[in-house]
């Protein structure tokens, strides 16, 4: 059976400290090991989320729950490198999700496990699994018997704020000190959406930009240009209180305030705000009386001339699920769109991220992982993150041979299976010959030459076999093709102009 200490005995703290150990968080109230287990679990599922499996399995998978003591959660990881990563880059995320499942967790503390206890946490697949050792809390006041509201792990109790700043009234906004104007990279796919965000930022609640709605895929940066615009708000309009949350967290606090019976003191907290900014708004859906709560809060805002930025995954009108009242505020304002990157801006944003990692890339990988991993940017970023971090780990410089070798397992998720008809098709367009030519019998230059090149393209970019191929191009036989993929390695290896055509549609199709 296992005692529980009310506190800590100084001499042995000092011991611990003088040994260069850091003291155990301090025992606490028992919470049910499993409720604690299932809110680490789905913390853990929704960063995992949040910066895709690949950046989750390099740093976040070893991660483990010492446990919760007062306000401060404390997480193990198994090296110090490990530790400093996660720490700098992780922690006030870990912070946030931990505060949305309302446990009144304010800290997180990120140490070292001591030799033998860092072992991995079981993957998170929706359900959760025991820690290897009771997990504790500490509890202010004695939990209800049957809690209305499944997945609290606390009494209603109030958070205590943080001291509040100069103008902000204790609306202290968690933001990513790198997620700045100066630092978001901007391109034909996202300029629009950076200029109206800039337009917020310097002048709020101007008319035509109340409410901006940013929206785009997953990855893309609509979160970056949410902080952006409110570190600088925070920065060129001191006065003003900026409150940014995600739906999500909206959605806990309304809830919370519901069980504390506090309505009211959560209304007037938000509608005493100069600038509300919630992000993911796709997360209301379904949840009918938050968005109720939210949609009266909108109103509060607008009606005061305050201004209010929302993203989401989708534009207003597609978002199926929100009540149309909702829906048509949401549009009425400004909308932006962040499209998918383009090959050039991948090529930049990894160019600006090596720079801040100071570390030296060479552009033939950057180009490389660029045509590689096209959908989301966070991904990129961590693709480059493991790369840099995996260098320095082993004194060693970064080459394409390396990439292609650290990288396999999202490099292999992200290869795009070209058909030969695709190959076809471009090959015919380029030459500007017809698609009926990659399978006539006919051997004029002009057309003799594409079919070739096609062929050559189909062998290096597809797993079919010659006499496969062959069947594509007109029932030709496997020696034909044998014949054609020799002749235009020949031609390329002679013909600079030639190879430089040959590798661009490679490429074109490889993207």
């Amino acid at each position: 059976m296992e005692q529980e200490h009310s506190s800590r005995d100084p001499a042995s703290a000092s011991t611990a400290r003088a040994a260069g150990r850091e003291p155990a968080p301090r025992d606490a109230a028992n919470l049910p090991a499993g409720l604690l287990a299932e809110a680490w679990a789905r913390i853990r599922g929704r960063l995992r989320q949040d910066v895709g499996d690949a950046e989750y399995r390099s740093w976040l998978r070893q991660m483990t729950l010492a446990g919760v003591a007062g306000d401060v959660a404390v997480v193990l990881l198994p090296s110090r490198f490990l530790r400093d990563w996660v720490r700098s880059h992780y922690a006030d995320r870990l912070r946030l999700l931990w505060q949305a499942e309302d446990i009144g967790v304010r800290r997180i503390e990120v140490r070292v496990a001591p030799e033998g206890q860092a072992e991995p946490a079981p993957p998170v697949n929706g359900a959760a699994a025991a820690p290897p050792q009771p997990l504790r809390v500490e509890i202010a006041e004695p939990a209800p018997a049957s809690p209305a509201l499944a997945g609290r792990l606390a009494p209603p109790r109030a958070a205590p704020e943080p001291a509040p700043g100069p103008g902000r009234e204790g609306h202290e906004p968690s933001l990513d000190p790198r997620f700045t104007f100066e630092s978001f990279v901007v391109g034909k796919p996202n300029e629009f959406a950076h200029a109206a965000a800039r337009r917020v930022s310097e002048r709020p609640a101007s008319q035509g930009f109340n409410p901006l709605f940013l929206y785009g895929g997953v990855g893309l940066g609509k979160t970056h240009l949410m902080h952006a615009i409110a570190w600088a708000i925070r920065e060129g309009h001191p006065d003003r209180t900026v409150a940014y949350m995600s739906a999500e967290t909206f959605m806990y606090r309304f809830i919370a305030a519901l069980r504390r019976q506090s309505t009211m003191e959560f209304k007037e907290s938000l509608r005493s705000v100069d600038v509300l900014m919630i992000d993911d708004l796709q997360f209301l859906i379904g949840k009918d009386n938050t968005q109720e709560e939210f949609f009266h809060t909108f109103n509060a805002l607008v009606d005061a001339g305050k201004q209010i930025v929302v993203s989401a995954d989708k534009s207003p009108s597609d978002l199926s699920g929100l009540e149309d009242r909702l829906r048509t505020r949401l549009g009425c304002g400004m909308v932006a769109d962040i499209h998918a990157t383009t090959y050039e801006l991948r090529v930049s944003i990894l160019q600006a991220k090596a720079a801040s990692l100071e570390a030296a890339v060479p552009p033939r990988v950057m180009e490389f992982l660029a045509s590689k991993i096209t959908g989301n940017v966070r991904e990129l970023e961590g693709a480059l993150n493991r790369l840099v971090a995996h260098a320095n780990l082993f004194g060693r410089g970064i080459s394409l041979d390396q990439t292609q070798e650290v990288l396999h397992d999202i490099l292999r998720a992200h290869d795009r299976r070209v058909t030969i008809h695709e190959i076809q098709k471009k090959v015919a367009d380029h030459y500007s010959i017809k698609m009926t030519d990659m399978a006539s019998p006919r051997r004029a230059r002009n057309v003799a030459r594409p079919r070739q090149v096609a062929m050559y393209l189909a062998k290096h970019l597809t797993s079919r076999s010659l006499p496969e191929i062959g069947r594509h191009f007109g029932n030709r036989d496997h020696t034909t093709v044998m014949h054609a993929v020799s002749r235009i390695t020949e031609l390329m290896q002679a013909d600079t102009a030639f190879a430089e055509d040959v590798d661009l549609l490679r490429k074109m199709l490889e993207v």
